[in-house]
């Protein structure tokens, strides 16, 4: 008997009813165990279809919805719905994955095997049903990790695993946003205790001068990726040091530094433990950059290197993504808890302290500086990036300061623009509709020549799939907006009201992320009166829907949420703006499928990337963007809309009455002129052009494919001690 016929399930006759069932349930539970199934939207209807209900309840968590069922009662569902032979496919399907990574890897990125990429994140955005992010960085390694999967390079993850995640998020009745801190049931997240070779469940110790911190390694699979998440809820451990890992940036600098020295150090002890040794350190972002100075310690006392020798190497192996041009995300710790933290380790590593802390000082000399993270991450890495070209210039610029010798443009920090999952953030309806019309598109998601095959579905065809998912998305908002008014115990008449609000046939805007100021979330509310005029004309309406969270301790981003939340009170927008409480990849994901226009206004140059817009690409939602990260270099005239002609006063004030000018002008002048020009068959046949050109210039460009692949030829390879290559 082969290999395959070994994978088939024995015939139904050949097995009696008790092991046909439990060999059923043990199929569902496997798919649940790893992540692979949540792009997979084929599998995700396995689960949906058990009991549709309870999966929307139960944030679409499939190991909650299988502790509903016994055996017998799954087994009645799936005869009843037919499923038998799609489970077995799918179970088929994830076992042939597993198996058999893709031969390009195996050609393009074999010097990794046996010594993988090790990318450590403080957050990982995989699924809303495990929630250990908070917003970009977090979706952004979610991302990454599913496309190294995808195309089949050998990377493992490491983080942290918060039991509170980040805040659920909560308006009151003024619009001010409150926080709930939430504890995750860790039996119905997909993991389990890491063990050694010898079957031995990991804890890793992280000295401190105060007493050391102790981790258990929990690993989770995100298909062909093993993501290791580090946990500090021990009995070993002081009852703050229990709580260290509870909410995902909460507490304050003595919180953050002792959950940094667990993810890097620990992150890096924890790999030892587990005998992977990798042959490249990718530090997404500056938070885990402590892991440095672990794998240094490792090569001093494994070698018997001097500090400068290891260095060096370390160096070598390193990669560094720097991620954001707002000095205010970066850490900065002061010199007595930078003693406090890392003072064992300095002493191992033969440093003083003056040493140590001018690792992370832009100027060595300035004795009264803090040490800053992404310092470290520069000093002690080879290849560094930025994720956009703009914000590559925007660093160059911010950092010179380490390379004094060196002109701004010779400073050696590149950039790798982001991309997005395809599979993850498109939906099933463009999918259908892309097979059917772009063969090969899947397979390829990286390749211009595939998603230019877009101009050949029909029109009509495209704009009705758009007109189904902004349906869908219409009876999400409302959902969601009248489950929030009856928590808010609020009228009949007004709960009414929410049942039918927003125009399915109206131009629908869609904004969605992070309420920092710099992303200007009001901009579009500067003039109400103006305002007033575009959204209630009733040959041309126009509707909004806003979402997104601030961090609870920036009381100014909360004020804009509540300004947002607070128009709806004025007659004029009551009807023409919503505001989605608690935004998650749930909520992202069914906006970004479904507006007709995705906003973006930042600060230029803010922005270092964003890649929500990418993720409303892959829909055929367009663009309507200030000109800086990842849409600086997208935007064409014939993709999307821009505001501004990509520059920037140094006024803020002047800057933003400029904006939002520009901004009207766009929505009266180019938007919605061209969607509500429609033809006899009230198509917008400009629109849907527009639709295609951004789909067929973009989708390819943007997505994590590319950007994973960029990592492999331009860093981890060179790092790895292998060669560039393209991976196709």
């Amino acid at each position: 008997m082969n290999t395959d016929e070994k994978m088939l399930p024995a015939p139904i006759s050949r097995r009696s009813p008790e092991k046909a069932r439990q060999d059923l349930y043990d199929k569902y539970v496997a798919l649940s165990q790893n992540l692979w199934w949540s792009w997979h939207t084929e599998v995700v209807n396995l689960f949906q279809a058990l009991d549709p209900i309870r999966w929307r309840q139960l944030a679409h968590n499939p190991i909650a919805l299988l502790r509903e069922f016994t055996p017998e009662r799954l087994e009645r569902r799936v005869l009843e719905l037919a499923l038998h032979t799609k489970v077995d496919q799918a179970f088929r399907r994830m076992q042939e994955y597993m198996g058999n990574p893709p031969l390009c890897s195996r050609q393009n990125a074999g010097v990794l095997g046996s010594h993988p990429v090790a990318y450590f994140s403080l957050e990982f955005g995989l699924h809303e049903s495990v929630p250990i992010y908070s917003g970009g960085l977090g979706i952004l390694a979610g991302d990454h990790i599913k496309s190294a999967s995808g195309l089949g390079v050998p990377l493992v993850a490491v983080g942290l695993f918060y039991d509170q995640g980040y805040f659920k998020q909560r308006l009151r009745a003024d619009g001010w946003q409150e926080e709930d801190y939430i504890d995750t049931k860790v039996e119905y997240v997909p993991m389990e205790r890491a063990v050694d070779k010898n079957g031995k469940k990991i804890t890793v110790k992280v000295d401190t001068t105060t007493g050391p911190i102790y981790a258990k390694v929990r690993k989770m699979k995100v298909g062909r990726v093993d993501l290791y998440l580090l946990d500090t809820d021990l009995e070993e451990n002081s009852a703050e040091d229990r709580e260290l890992t509870s909410t995902l940036y909460g507490g304050n600098e003595r919180t953050r530094i002792r959950q940094e020295i667990v993810s890097g150090i620990g992150g890096v002890r924890a790999l030892r433990e587990l005998g992977i040794y990798p042959g490249v350190y990718h530090l997404n972002e500056g938070h885990n950059a402590f892991a440095t100075l672990e794998v240094i310690r490792q090569k001093m006392a494994d070698d018997g290197k001097s500090f400068q020798e290891a260095l060096r190497e370390v160096a070598q192996q390193t990669v560094f993504t720097t991620h954001t041009p707002v000095e205010a995300g970066h850490d900065y710790f002061k010199a007595d808890l930078i003693e406090e933290h890392l003072g064992p380790l300095r002493e191992q590593l033969g440093l003083t302290k003056d040493q140590l802390m001018s690792l992370g000082r832009k100027d060595p000399t300035n004795a009264s500086s803090s040490f800053c993270m992404t310092v470290l991450g520069l000093k002690l890495s080879r290849y560094a990036n930025a994720v956009s070209s703009l914000h590559g210039k925007v660093s160059r610029q911010m950092w010179r300061d380490l390379w004094p010798q060196k002109e701004e443009e010779e400073i050696p920090i590149g950039h790798i623009t982001n991309g997005v999952h395809v599979p993850t953030w498109m939906a099933w309806q463009i999918k259908v509709l892309f097979e059917r019309h772009m063969p090969g598109w899947s397979q390829e998601s990286n390749n211009r020549e595939v998603w230019s095959q877009v101009y050949n579905i029909d029109p009509g065809e495209l704009w009705e799939t758009h007109c189904v998912l902004k349906h869908l998305l219409i009876i999400f908002t409302r959902r969601r907006l009248i489950r929030q008014l009856q928590r808010l115990h609020a009228s009949e008449e007004d709960i009414e009201m929410a049942e039918g609000i927003l125009d399915p046939t109206a131009l629908t805007i869609g904004f969605a992320r992070r309420f920092a100021t710099y992303k200007r979330a009001t901009l579009i509310f500067s003039d109400l009166d103006r305002l007033d005029k575009i959204v209630n004309n009733p040959e041309r309406p126009v509707q909004f829907i806003f979402a997104g969270k601030a961090h609870p301790a920036d009381n100014l981003g909360k004020k804009l949420i509540q300004q947002i939340a607070q128009i709806r009170q004025d007659p004029r927008f009551t009807n023409k703006v919503v505001f989605i409480e608690d935004y998650d990849i749930n909520v992202a994901r069914h906006l970004v499928q479904g507006v007709d226009v995705w906003l973006n206004n930042p600060r230029r140059p803010m922005e270092a990337s964003g890649t929500s817009g990418q993720k409303a690409v892959l829909n055929g939602v367009l663009n309507l963007s200030v000109l800086d990260g990842w849409w600086a270099e997208a935007y064409d005239g014939s993709n999307g809309f821009a505001i501004g002609n990509g520059s920037a006063h140094v006024d803020d004030t002047i800057n933003d009455k400029r904006d939002f000018e520009s901004l009207i002008s766009v929505l009266e002048n180019e938007v919605i002129p061209m969607f509500y020009d429609v033809d006899e068959h009230g198509l917008p046949l400009k629109w849907i052009q527009f639709m295609m050109n951004s789909i067929a210039t973009l989708a390819w460009r943007f997505s994590a494919h590319r950007m994973v692949s960029d990592y492999v030829q331009h860093a981890y390879l060179p790092a790895g001690g292998g060669t560039s290559v393209h991976m196709p």
